[in-house]
């Protein structure tokens, strides 16, 4: 098995474990059990559960940006909205469940007491509002949106938004479509310009 192949295999295997157990339940032996590697071997890797943990939200980010970058549209609204359905809507054919959803919950709440988890939550952030602020930059540069719009503040708000759809959509089942359409609203009502999403 290559490097590469070893990798997905552990990342593969960490996801089903997190889906199973959850961040504060799941064990090495846990990990190792939805892999072909032993828990030995997962150690020889990492240190402890906490390093292949970080290492598995490092995939976790780049995987996002990826998707991030491939964002399309005509237009920058349609940019706009394209960014907004990747960030709520994980893709067709890699729909984490609800266990999952949960677990990576669970892994952002360590932020407030775990330096590291921090670093990665801030560098998940300033990543997600850098694509907003480009769509947002974009679409006030073509006359799309508003002259004066606060583009960082914008952009902000519209992060916090997407966290706290994600939060309470695992915490009170809230559907996702409504935030959505909440989100679709404001864009037409403070952020475009005078027909400038039509």
């Amino acid at each position: 098995m290559s490097t590469e192949e070893s990798t997905n295999d552990i990342t593969k295997g960490t996801y089903r474990a997190l889906c199973k157990h959850g961040y504060a339940e799941v064990t090495m032996e846990d990990i190792a059990a939805e892999t072909d590697r032993s828990k030995s071997a997962l150690h020889y890797h990492y240190d402890s559960k906490h390093d292949l943990l970080l290492s598995f939200f490092d995939d976790l980010l780049e995987s996002f940006t990826e998707r991030l970058d491939t964002v399309e549209g005509e237009t920058a609204y349609d940019r706009l909205l394209n960014l907004i359905d990747t960030v709520l809507y994980p893709p067709d054919d890699d729909a984490p469940d609800r266990g999952f959803q949960t677990a990576v919950l669970e892994l952002k709440a360590q932020g407030p007491y775990d330096e590291a988890f921090r670093r990665h939550l801030k560098q998940h952030d300033r990543t997600l509002r850098d694509h907003v602020e480009e769509h947002l930059s974009a679409g006030v540069e073509s006359g799309e949106f508003r002259t004066d719009l606060d583009v960082e503040a914008s952009a902000d708000f519209l992060v916090t938004v997407f966290n706290g759809a994600q939060t309470r959509s695992v915490a009170v089942g809230r559907p996702i479509e409504e935030t959505r359409e909440t989100l679709r609203t404001h864009i037409e009502s403070t952020i475009v310009a005078d027909g400038g999403g039509e």
